[in-house]
């Protein structure tokens, strides 16, 4: 593996004390990874370096195409002490699927986790320890070709910053309202909604600012075909409790594989529970929440963790979801997964990855 070099800052910035408000992706830590691409030469001079501007031609390829990607993940301070990460070996995995499908040089995976385990580790101070508190993670790569001319780029930057964070939803883990859209389109299968590019969220835009105004947390989306088939919230996968099943969109390529998603799916197998992983209509949902067979509904992401729905407003329906109150299997799964990240409960399934 190349070497990483490390040059620390000369100018620490002050770090939020305990009880602070931390609020999502606002405050940054003192040092990020960078670790450049051209064509010719691959991937090449690793580094963590203080965190700061960096200089870009107004040209580059980024700023006008869109050739982004970006993952999402956490560091988390256990209970006894330990530094540690959920899964890091899935999200550079799907790092991975999101630089073929934007035509950006693979990454070695392992390095890439084993980079992001030494910026942590060097930022570990900035790891809050209060409840629900962790370290948000933000690898990313951005195409920097300073050319004006739709092409893959030959140069590239990969980079990861970290920032301290709490909840979240404002709601925290109190139930959220989720606003179903029914004019915009988010993405369609052959498209890029099983990645995590830049696209896809400048998609969301509209309707998002749409279910802001009228005061709902999130966008829940339908198919862009059809336009009656569930697929993600705006940061989340979703799931139903329908009687004693418990039912999530099938990946068919226009929604994104969530690493929560996933542990959630193993998680709920490893109890014996029903899982099933299909299209589902709107109305199968409508009809459910009307015949009270709709017990529980809740979204995942490395973001939110478990988000549970108490609300859902689908045109004039407005469905509410088990008295707007946290359902049983939405509460487990919160406390089994954080459970484990925050070192609470023992990692049987060998999920988590200590940093030193």
């Amino acid at each position: 593996m190349q070497e990483i070099r490390v040059e620390l800052t000369k100018n620490p910035k002050k770090k939020p004390a305990p009880g602070d408000p931390l609020p999502f992706g606002r405050i940054f830590t003192d040092h990020m990874f960078m670790m450049d691409y051209d064509l010719g030469q691959g991937w090449h001079d690793p580094r963590i370096v203080p965190y700061g501007p960096i200089e870009l031609e107004p040209s580059a390829m980024c700023l006008h195409y869109g050739q982004s990607v970006f993952e999402g993940m956490k560091a988390y301070r256990a209970v006894d002490g330990r530094i540690l990460l959920f899964r890091p070996e899935k999200n550079m995995a799907r790092l991975n699927v999101s630089n073929e499908r934007l035509c950006i040089p693979q990454i070695d995976e392992e390095f890439a986790k084993e980079a992001i385990a030494k910026l942590v580790s060097i930022e570990r101070d900035w790891i809050p320890s209060g409840e629900g508190t962790s370290l948000y993670i933000r690898p990313f790569i951005i195409g920097v070709d300073p050319h004006v001319g739709v092409h893959p780029a030959s140069h590239l930057i990969f980079m990861v910053i970290c920032c301290p964070v709490g909840a979240y939803y404002p709601e925290g883990l109190n139930p959220v309202k989720i606003y179903v859209e029914k004019n915009y389109v988010r993405a369609v299968r052959g498209g890029m909604g099983y990645t995590k590019t830049a696209g896809n969220y400048a998609a969301s835009l509209k309707a998002q600012d749409e279910a802001e105004k009228q005061e709902y947390t999130q966008v829940l989306w339908l198919d862009g075909v059809e336009r009656k088939y569930i697929e993600e919230v705006g940061t989340m996968n979703v799931f139903f409790v329908i009687d004693d099943e418990v039912i999530t969109p099938a990946l068919q390529g226009s929604i994104l594989s969530g690493i929560t998603r996933m542990s959630c799916i193993e998680i709920l197998k490893h109890w014996g529970m029903k899982v099933t992983e299909r299209r589902i209509s709107i109305d199968e949902v409508a009809e459910a929440a009307r015949t009270g067979r709709l017990k529980e509904a809740f979204g995942s992401g490395t973001a939110a963790v478990i988000s549970p729905i108490g609300h859902l407003k689908w045109g004039d329906d407005i469905m509410e979801i088990n008295n707007g109150e946290i359902g049983p299997i939405s509460q487990k799964l919160y406390d089994t997964l954080t459970g484990i990240q925050w070192g609470k409960l023992p990692d049987e399934l060998n999920w988590t990855y200590e940093v030193h």
